[in-house]
Order: structure tokens, then sequence, then C-alpha cells
């Protein structure tokens, strides 16, 4: 009996001993974090206790391939099993996949992950059809005991890109990134090439009408300097103005629908998305999409929209590397650190925590980025009171299908990966911010040089002028079909940029007027003449000149983000 006793004893001891270890390497492998190392080990100790019931269990989650979620898959889940005994089946796909996956499983009823991170972009789409778990109420009611007390929600960055026109919380933040300018600082401020770029801009506008090389403003700017570096060799080396992608890929539609239109100013003042018409040129009357053509109301085949897709496309053709047409975002994103590039308009910022824009020719000799990102230039048809650029928001995702322990387990997960106590080792391996608390830390303040200016956006107003494509969006999956292909088309030259649009504009409406959705459905506006919704205030915008080029230092513009007010 004693010896069953002793043997029981030893048994527990030894688990608690193996527990315990698990949480201290988890600290180790964690640290720095903005927790005390008591402070982690406490939090993790909750995730193990709150977990007990499920020890032995097994989920399976997605999400798109970004340096991010493979930090999480090799090293998140291994702490988490180790901490809690729960296995993690964790999938990295293509984007477009994951889009197509969760589209199967929150329509169709085909249960294939237990939880995903899915881009807050579908939040349009999840608050209308109502397939995914509203955790606003789960957090209060069923999953209160597993809800860590540490979360911290208003810890969160864009908290709000999750939620519905309520204010319920339907996805949780778990990285961010937007789409920033990103220039050669080295380059611009160089005397050398700043007296060349005033005889440029001398030469093209006439004497007395030159203009100081600097960060665009606009895009008639951002034109001329891609101009002046495509025709400039720097330093006897051929170098470009401009890089951007080419390649058919479900990632030519996003280069879109992340907001290019809305840079463009095709969409109308009012934050997050434009009211009533929105960067996807759609038209939205209390809460109901009612058009995205002209004719509709909407502006998605505006002049607006037609003059983003050409200079998308002259600046590809004219300013770009040879390489550029046949890339895909990932391509694009990594060619601005190659050495012959001296800008990029619209670049994601999770890259630059990429090994190749901190080596060689992108730092100097105290090994300090040589490159910067500013503001996002803004094109023709834009107005203060708009939406500026775009940001991204994976975000946890639970399908109602996902039920009882299963979803219990999600959530915990979930929470973990957004804890504070592995905040600060998941920026740095991924470079994707998620908490207000992480940017202030100690470690990100000591080294933000190495961002170059990213740091210096998060912590600015600036954050809430850059937001995600938000709530009007009906259907992300099905209208986002309409986008890639025809773009590929109009990029090849076999349709023009107004058909390429005008097709996409009339699909989406097609689209729209046959959903049938569980709350707040499409019902498009009667048709009318172009010329009579071009002559309303607003969106649709009439044709436009171009404007006066216009830029400014980075000093400035950094200034720019700091005075930025939502």
């Amino acid at each position: 009996m004693k010896q069953g006793l002793i043997f029981a004893f030893l048994l527990v001891f030894s688990s608690l001993s193996i527990a315990d270890d698990a949480i201290e390497q988890a600290i180790k492998v964690l640290s720095p974090s903005t927790l005390t190392p008591q402070q982690m080990a406490s939090e993790l100790k909750w995730f193990q206790q709150a977990a007990a019931p499920f020890k032995g269990k097994s989920i399976s989650v997605v999400s798109e391939d970004i340096p991010t979620h493979r930090w999480e898959k090799q090293v998140l889940a291994k702490l988490f099993e180790d901490i809690t005994g729960i296995k993690i089946h964790f999938d990295i796909v293509g984007e477009g996949t994951v889009v197509e996956n969760i589209f199967k499983q929150i329509n169709q009823g085909v249960h294939l992950y237990d939880v995903y991170i899915n881009d807050a972009d579908h939040i349009g789409t999840h608050s209308r059809i109502q397939g995914v778990v509203n955790l606003t109420q789960y957090m209060k009611k069923e999953g209160k005991a597993f809800t860590n007390p540490k979360l911290d929600l208003d810890d969160f960055l864009n908290l709000q890109f999750g939620q519905d026109y309520d204010g319920q919380q339907l996805q949780l933040p778990d990285q961010q990134f937007a789409n920033l300018y990103w220039f050669r600082y080295d380059w611009f401020t160089r005397k050398d090439i700043q007296a060349l770029f005033l005889t440029f801009t001398e030469k093209k506008y006439g004497k007395g009408k030159s203009y100081t090389l600097g960060v665009p403003e606009n895009w008639a700017a951002y034109e001329d300097i891609a101009e002046f570096f495509t025709n400039t060799p720097i330093d006897g080396k051929k170098v470009y103005g401009h890089t951007d992608f080419g390649k058919k890929s479900p990632s030519l539609g996003w280069r879109f629908t992340d907001a290019w239109l809305s840079i463009a100013g095709a969409g109308d003042i009012g934050l997050p998305n434009g009211a009533p018409v929105d960067e996807w040129g759609i038209r939205v009357k209390n809460r109901i999409p009612v058009g995205s053509s002209v004719e509709r109301g909407g502006a998605t085949n505006s002049p607006a929209a037609i003059y983003a897709l050409q200079s998308y496309i002259d600046w590809l053709n004219k300013y770009s590397p040879p390489s550029a047409r046949q890339g895909t975002f990932r391509d694009n994103n990594i060619t601005a650190a190659k050495g012959n590039v001296a800008q990029q308009i619209f670049l994601y910022s999770l890259w630059i925590n990429n090994p190749a824009f901190h080596q060689g020719e992108m730092v100097n000799e105290k090994g300090e980025p040589v490159w910067r990102l500013a503001p996002t230039p803004h094109g023709r048809y834009w107005k203060n009171g708009m939406k500026v650029g775009y940001q991204d928001a994976g975000s946890w995702t639970i399908p109602k299908d996902t039920r009882g322990p299963k979803r219990a387990v999600a959530w915990l997960w979930a929470q973990f990966c957004v804890s504070k106590s592995a905040a600060i080792a998941k920026f740095k391996a991924g470079g994707t911010p998620v908490r207000h608390s992480t940017l202030a830390s100690d470690y990100v303040q000591k080294n933000k040089s190495r961002w170059g200016g990213l740091i210096e956006f998060y912590q600015s107003n600036a954050i809430h002028l850059w937001t995600d494509t938000g709530l009007n969006v009906p259907h992300y999956p099905l209208l986002f079909r309409a986008w890639w292909p025809n773009l590929d088309l109009a990029i090849n030259g076999q349709i023009t940029a107004k058909q390429a649009m005008d097709n996409i504009a009339y699909e989406q409406d097609k689209i729209m007027g046959n959903l049938k959705l569980s709350r707040d459905t499409p019902k498009l506006n009667p048709k009318k003449s172009q010329a009579y919704w071009l002559a309303q205030p607003g969106a649709p915008k009439p044709s436009m000149q171009r404007e006066k080029p216009k830029t400014l230092t980075y000093e400035a513009a950094i200034k720019i983000w700091r005075k930025a007010s939502p």
C-alpha cells in the first residue's frame, strides 16, 4: 500500500517537474518580454491550468505563409504542447487557399480547420454570414473560464478591425503590417543626386519650376522621382525608380483591394473606409451595399479607378526592373533590397524584417539601415479626410462549427500566440506588431532604428488613417475573384485599364445582386447614367488633370505622422 502511494506521489511530482521545466524553458525562449520572468511564469501557469481538462487533445490550424506564422508553428506550437500537453496541427498555405477554405467552411458546412488566421478584411463577410464565433459573447459566457485574465484587449493595436457594426469582436488580431512608402534615404540625401534632380525637374517643367528631391507627397512627384532614377546611373550603376509585380496570381488582386484605389483617391472622405463609397468602389447606404459600378453610384470603374490601374501599368513598364513583371507580392517586396531600386510606393512593412534589408548595401558602416519608411504618397483624386493607406490584420477566427472542447482549445491557443509573454519574441521573428506594449518596450525603443520608421508609424496617430478593408465588402471571397484575372489581362495589354475596371465593377454588381445573407444583404441601386453620378458630390469623381508634384523632407514626413488625427 505504502509503495503504491509513494509511486503515485513520485508520478505526480515527476509530471509537475516536467511542467515546471516547460514553463522555465518557455521563459528563456520568449525573453525579453514586457513582463518580468515572474509575471511570465504566472501567465504561462494560467495557460497550463486552464488547458488541463484538454491534455492529450489536438486542434487544426491554418494560416497564410509569412514569417510570423512560420515562427508560431516552429516555436510557439512546441512550447504550447510542452506546457499544456495539447498538440497543434498547423498548416501554412497560400493566402488564396486560406480564403477558399474558410469560404467552404462557413458557407457550405465543410469542417476543414478548428481555427483560422484569417485577415480582418473578411469582417464584412463574417458580420453578414454570421458563421464565426462572436468572441465578445464567448468571453463573457461559454469561454469565460478559458479567457486569459492578462489578455488586456486595450493593449491591442487596431482591435476595431475585427469588430462588426455593433462593436462585437468577431476576430482577434494576431499580427499586423501596413503598406508604406520605402526609399533609399542615403541616395535622397546626397548633395550630388539632389543637384541632378533639380536639373532634371527644371528641364522637365521649365526654368524656375524645379523642386527638391524628397519624400513624395503625391503620385506626380513619385512618378517624377521614378523617371529620374530610372534614367540616372548612381555611382555608375543602372538603378530603377520603382518596383512592383505583375505575375498572374491572387496577390495581384490584393495589390488593388489593399487600398490602391483609395490611395489614388477613388473613394470618399470618411474613416475608416470612406462614406458612402469605400476603397473597393462600393457604395453603402445604412450598412447595405447598393452598387459598385458608376451607373449604380459606385466608383470601381470611375475615372479615378481607371487612373489608378493605368498608373500601375505605366510605372511597372517604365520604371521597374524587367523581372518585376514575373514576380508576386513576396518577390516584389524583397526586390527593393537588392540595391538597385530607389523607392517603392507600396511596401508591406512585414518584409523589412527580412535579412535582405539588414545586410550589404542596405546598411551603413554602423549596421544601420540606409533606407526609411514614410507616409504613402496619394493620387490626384485624394483629399484630406480620406483613408491614406492600408493595414493588414491577420486575425484569429473560430468557425461556429468548432464546438465544445475544440473551441476552448482553439481560443486558448489563439491567446497564447498573442500573449504578452510571447509578444516581443514574436515581433522580433516576424516584424508584425500586435500590442502597444511591445512597441513601448525597452527592447524595441532601444533598437527602433532597425525598422527605419516603422515604430514611429505605429506609435503615431497615423495608424488611424491606415485601415483594413472594413465592413462594407459584403462577401470578400466571392467579390475578390473578380479582381486579379481582369487586372492580369490589363497588365499584359489584352484589354485596356478601362475595360478591366468595367469588368470588375459589373462582376461585383452581379455577385452582390445575387447574394442572400443573414443580415445586411446588398440591394442594388437602379442604374442611372454615369454623367448623373459623376455630377454628384464626392465619389464617383469626374476626370482630373495631373496635380503639381510636391515633396517634403523625411523629418517633415515623420512629423505628419505624429500630428495626424483621425
